[in-house]
């Protein structure tokens, strides 16, 4: 599933390539998991001014309201200048002045959805209930330390959740617990102000690495212009059950919390 950093590589690989173009047509495929909320006709015409992320979320900001875009569990978009004919996992074509912005999504989880504005029903029902953006300015550590004393839940399934910080999808999360030693298992109301110190800096610095790496490709990811992300071949304890820790030599473990998988060192993580 395409997470915070995939869903930033992927704006990167287009946001300048599309800013100033207008929208000449739209084509819609097959169901996704969200209807589009307008008739496609009704963009034509109007200029996407920029593209931002909200969490994992594409933003495409029109001159007359915008579009979120979600890639769900398989999605990717591509945009060039010309594309082959629309093929059976192709669900949404933005046909612009500067090329086709195109949505593959095997699985159809994604969506493409217009809103009037950020403050529109439809935008605040997908946005509203987002934590705070890791990367961002507002990633304070004593305001994420309190609010993980709120939750007892643990704290793989706390990062996960998106409340507290939105985006920390699952790979990122076994590396950001490695990289603070914290066990997942670890109640979240439990963490010291010190450890949850050392878990934001740990956030961004995973996060913000995976960006640079281009993600991850796990199975089949490629930001929109057809690239692969490399940040798994550095990965200290994901997909890596039974291999040495990088630090200890101990085996990595791997167990299952919320149906997700979870990997740990059970001597670097406490």
């Amino acid at each position: 599933m395409p997470e915070l950093p995939e869903v930033e590589v992927t704006r990167l690989s287009f946001a300048d390539r599309i800013a100033g173009a207008r929208i000449v047509s739209a084509r819609v495929g097959k169901p996704l998991r969200w209807p589009l909320g307008c008739e496609p006709e009704q963009l034509v015409g109007r200029v996407v001014h920029g593209v931002r992320r909200r969490g994992k979320y594409l933003l495409l900001d029109l001159d007359d309201g915008l579009l979120l875009v979600h890639l769900g569990m398989s999605g990717s978009l591509s945009f060039a200048t010309t594309h082959p004919p629309a093929g059976p996992h192709d669900h949404f074509d933005l046909i612009t002045s500067r090329g086709v912005l195109r949505l593959n999504d095997p699985r159809r989880f994604g969506a493409v959805v217009h809103a009037r504005a950020e403050s529109a029903p439809e935008a605040v029902k997908l946005l509203g209930g987002l934590g705070v953006e890791p990367l961002g300015e507002d990633f304070d550590p004593q305001a994420f330390h309190a609010g993980l004393q709120r939750r007892h839940a643990p704290i793989k399934q706390v990062l996960l959740a998106g409340d507290v910080v939105v985006g920390v999808g699952n790979i990122y999360a076994s590396e950001a617990l490695f990289l603070a030693g914290i066990r997942p298992t670890t109640r979240a109301s439990r963490i010291s102000l010190a450890r949850a110190s050392r878990l934001h800096a740990a956030v961004r610095d995973v996060l913000a690495r995976a960006v640079e790496k281009g993600g991850c490709t796990l199975r089949d990811f490629s930001n929109a212009q057809g690239e692969s992300g490399y940040f798994q071949l550095e990965a200290n304890v994901y997909d890596r059950a039974g291999l040495p820790c990088r630090v200890c030599q101990a085996p990595v473990r791997r167990m299952v919390q919320g149906q997700r998988a979870t990997y740990y060192c059970t001597r670097c993580q406490r």
